[in-house]
């Protein structure tokens, strides 16, 4: 018997996020490699197609936060997700220009899908139990990605050509869009400003923290890279198995540590998201920074890469808990929107600035996103000390 916050719609909605992720997980795990080993482009150019990607997946998510605010989430998430399968079309082009654009384009919609998708659980879900769904809508979420790379690697064991296996990714996206479909959308009572001349400290207290939030995830977004970057460094210092290899090291990491930090309900939130989240990833990052510099191994790259996981799955788990507890200053959809349109903003030139530090040296790149992890964990600290959650 599954536990009562586990609706069905909990349930729709997180095997959605799920199939998704064994779809569009692969081709982004493959396109490095395909991108910059088969099509011969160098490792700006990559960097370049993920800045691109995130950078206008910034105005994507956004907007959908906004139009969640009038329109039916469920199908804007249905819109979102249904154009995601212009990503397994990479597949189709030999042509560089053309694999970066569809692959841009399916990252759009996948932030497009993100905010109402995250909307419309908040609603499904009491206040006590918001970490617990957001914490397993990520487990399934990122375990549907761990899941992609085993498939990933089993194929290219076997032999499976590049452009075949991109191709398949269109099955799993499309059954991810089938169960958003039939997902019932429940929409509960907004907050929104406060009551004329009532505004208490709390509220302006609150409206601080949220501010502040908004800002540390934008910085934090500066710093969070493809982790095609680290997969290009394995498998060029190893070999291709190893560096896909640990794409399912750092989502394994992800999914585990994002469902047991959503169970903990005596958690503050805030410092978790501060030590936990930014902190934990910058000191992965700086991990390879230092393995790189040093000419390590595979193991030592493997640590910095599951430090970062486990840095993520407090991330992605904490921060949408956060901003729906924060339902009395600011709507819901409004605050999703805002937090993954301020990540996707960072996301933009951090992938650029990744992308020109690592022609001169990786370790230049991966210390630059040490050092901004790090300090987007300090600015989350401060701007939340107030806020209880």
């Amino acid at each position: 018997m599954r536990p009562k916050w586990m609706s069905k719609g909990v349930l729709q909605i997180s095997f959605s996020a799920f199939f998704a992720d064994v779809g569009y997980q692969t081709v982004q795990a493959i396109f490095p490699i395909y991108l910059v080993l088969t099509l011969s482009s160098n490792a700006f150019y990559f960097g370049l197609a993920n800045a691109i990607a995130f950078g206008g997946g910034a105005l994507f998510a956004y907007c959908a936060g906004l139009l969640g605010n009038r329109y039916s989430r469920k199908w804007l998430a249905v819109l979102g997700s249904a154009f995601i399968l212009l990503m397994p079309l990479v597949g189709l082009t030999v042509n560089p220009i053309i694999a970066i654009t569809l692959f841009a384009t399916g990252w759009w919609a996948r932030n497009f899908r993100i905010p109402p998708r995250r909307s419309m659980l908040a609603d499904m879900s009491r206040k006590e139990n918001m970490g617990k769904v957001f914490g397993f809508l990520h487990a399934l979420d990122i375990g549907g990605g761990m899941i992609s790379v085993a498939i990933l690697l089993a194929f290219l064991a076997i032999g499976t050509g590049q452009h075949t296996i991109l191709i398949i990714t269109a099955i799993p996206l499309a059954i991810s869009v089938f169960l958003l479909l039939i997902t019932k959308d429940v929409r509960r009572r907004q907050g929104g400003m406060p009551i004329k001349n009532e505004e208490s400290a709390n509220t302006r207290i609150g409206k601080s923290a949220y501010r502040g939030i908004i800002i540390a995830t934008a910085l934090y977004g500066f710093s969070y890279y493809s982790l095609g970057f680290p997969i290009l460094t394995i498998a060029k210092s190893s070999n291709i198995l190893l560096g896909v290899g640990s794409y399912g090291v750092y989502l394994g990491v992800s999914a585990l540590i994002g469902y047991f930090i959503g169970s903990r309900k005596r958690l503050n939130k805030i410092k978790a998201l501060g030590y936990l989240g930014y902190m934990l990833s910058g000191i992965g990052t700086a991990v390879l920074a230092v393995g790189y510099a040093t000419g390590s191994g595979f193991g030592v790259y493997y640590l910095g890469v599951a430090l970062m996981g486990f840095g993520l799955g407090v991330v992605e788990t904490m921060e949408p808990t956060i901003i729906s507890l924060m339902r009395s200053i600011v709507r819901v959809d409004t605050g999703m929107g805002a937090l993954q349109g301020s990540r996707s903003f960072g996301l933009f030139f951090a992938n650029l600035i990744m992308g020109l530090l690592y022609l001169v040296s990786p370790s230049y790149s991966y210390l630059y996103a040490a050092i901004v992890s790090l300090a987007a964990g300090a600015l989350v600290l401060i701007a939340g000390r107030s806020f209880k959650a």
